[in-house]
């Protein structure tokens, strides 16, 4: 991808470790291979933090590597559960509420009922 510019660079890779290979960022490929979805979407998060880019594509650059350097970090040192990166994670726990049944319900039976 030598010839194209960085945005056009950006578009041609799709995983976790294009991007980490393509801002030479050493990695440890067990950390990616358990956390490579969290880590892109802890990216976009920081980007959208940024808000507006740098037109300078160095520049760009720079703070990509560092971003993206930053979103591993964070699993490195952590995990998806403690991250909570996707909202899946921010729900609260369902109730766990158990529901009661006399047992004087169960036991009558209508005049009409057949027995079994």
């Amino acid at each position: 991808m030598p010839n194209l510019n960085l945005e056009s660079a950006l578009k041609e890779l799709s995983s976790a470790e294009d991007f980490l290979e393509f801002f030479d960022i050493k990695y440890d490929a067990h950390v990616v291979q358990v956390n490579r979805l969290h880590i892109l979407q802890r990216f976009h998060d920081y980007l959208k933090q940024v808000g507006e880019l740098p037109e300078d594509e160095m520049t760009c650059r720079t703070m990509y590597t560092r971003l993206l350097s930053q979103a591993y970090e964070d699993f490195v040192h952590s995990n998806a559960l403690t991250e909570k990166v996707f909202p899946v994670f921010h729900q609260q726990q369902r109730s766990t509420t158990v529901a009661t049944v006399p047992i004087s319900t169960l036991t009558k039976r209508k005049s009409n009922a057949t027995p079994f």
